[in-house]
C-alpha cells in the first residue's frame, strides 16, 4: 500500500512538473511572439513615415512645377490641385517577394491652398487687434450661420496671447495661442460642432497679415472679404472663375461687383499649401497633414507635419 501511494505521488509530481514546464515554454513562446509582433509594428510604422517623406517630396516637386508654369498667380485648376487617388506602391517598386506574400501598400493624398482659408492670425498684428479683420471674420461667421460676436472673442485671445504679460497668480486663466483650428474650443462660446463647421474655412498660419487668394477662396469667404457683397454674388463670381481665373489683381478689383467696395487684403498668388496623405502598409496606417511654404523663388519647405 505504501509503495503504491509513493508511486501515485510520483506520477502526480511528474504531471505537475510537466504542466509547469509546458506553461513556462508556452509563456516564453508567447513573449517571443509579442516581441516579434512589436518589432514588426515598429518596422511598419517606420516604413510608413518614410513613405510620407517621399509623398512630401513629391508634393514639393509638384508645387515647384506649378511655380514654373505660373509664377505670378495660383489658380484652383493648377497641377497642384490634382489629387492622388489611392495607388498601390508595389506597382512601382521592384522587390523580391516571398511565396504567398501579401504586400499591401497604398498611398493617396491631395493638396489644398491654405490661403483659400481665413488666417485667424490676421485678427491681431504686432499685438494689436485689426478691426477690419474682425469685420471679415464676423461676416464669415454670419455666412456660416454662426454667432458673429465670437469674432471679437477670438481676436482678443489672439492679441492677448501675443503680449508678454507679467506672471499671473496660479488661479488665473492661462492664455493659449491659437495653433490649430481645434484651439478655438478654448474660446468661450465655441462648441465642437461649430469648430467642425469652420474647419474648411479657417486656418492658423505661421505668418500674420497674409492675403486671401481670390482665385481659390470659397463663396462664403469671398462674400466675407468684400464688404456689401452678397453670398449669391460671390457664388456667381466663383462659378465664373471656373472658366477664367484672375491673371492680374486688377482683373478682380475692376469687376463691377467689386469696384468701389472695401476689400480685405487679397491677392492672386499663394505661398502656403496643406498637403494631406494617407499611407497603408499591411496592418499599419498613417494619416498626416502638412503645411508647405513656397518661397518667392519656388522652393518649398515643410513648416509642420501633424499625424492624425
Amino acid at each position: 500500500m505504501k509503495l503504491r501511494r509513493q508511486r501515485g505521488v510520483a506520477v502526480i509530481t511528474a504531471l505537475l512538473l510537466t504542466t509547469l514546464a509546458v506553461t513556462i515554454v508556452a509563456r516564453l513562446f508567447w513573449q517571443q511572439q509579442v516581441q516579434v509582433r512589436s518589432m514588426e509594428n515598429q518596422r511598419l510604422q517606420l516604413q510608413t513615415r518614410w513613405i510620407v517623406r517621399g509623398a512630401l517630396d513629391l508634393s514639393r516637386l509638384v508645387l515647384y512645377q506649378d511655380f514654373l508654369d505660373s509664377p505670378n498667380f495660383t489658380q484652383a485648376g493648377g497641377v497642384w490641385a490634382t489629387p492622388l487617388e489611392e495607388t498601390r506602391l508595389d506597382d512601382y517598386i521592384e522587390r523580391e517577394r516571398a511565396e504567398a506574400e501579401n504586400f499591401n501598400a497604398t498611398l493617396s493624398g491631395k493638396m489644398i491652398d491654405a490661403q483659400s482659408r481665413y488666417n485667424l492670425a490676421n485678427l491681431a498684428v504686432n499685438h494689436v487687434i485689426a478691426p477690419e479683420q474682425v469685420k471679415v471674420f464676423e461676416r464669415l461667421l454670419t455666412n456660416l450661420r454662426l454667432d458673429p460676436s465670437l469674432a471679437q472673442a477670438v481676436a482678443d485671445q489672439v492679441a492677448n496671447a501675443q503680449v508678454a504679460l507679467p506672471p499671473a497668480p496660479a488661479t488665473a486663466q492661462k492664455l493659449i495661442d491659437l495653433l490649430r483650428v481645434e484651439d478655438l474650443l478654448t474660446v468661450s462660446g465655441f462648441t465642437p460642432a461649430m469648430v467642425e463647421q469652420l474647419r474648411d474655412f479657417v486656418i492658423i498660419l505661421p505668418k500674420r497679415d497674409t492675403e486671401l487668394n481670390v482665385n481659390t477662396v470659397s463663396p462664403e469667404l469671398m462674400a466675407a472679404m468684400v464688404e456689401s457683397l452678397s453670398l449669391s454674388e460671390a457664388a456667381a463670381l466663383v462659378n465664373n472663375r471656373k472658366r477664367t481665373y484672375y491673371l492680374r489683381l486688377t482683373d478682380f478689383d475692376d469687376l463691377p461687383q467689386i469696384k468701389g467696395k472695401l476689400v480685405a487684403k487679397h491677392g492672386i498668388k499663394s505661398s502656403y499649401f496643406l498637403a494631406y496623405s494617407r499611407v497603408r502598409l499591411d496592418r499599419a496606417a498613417l494619416d498626416t497633414q502638412s503645411l508647405l511654404e513656397r518661397a518667392p523663388n519656388g522652393i518649398t519647405t515643410v513648416a509642420w507635419i501633424r499625424e492624425n
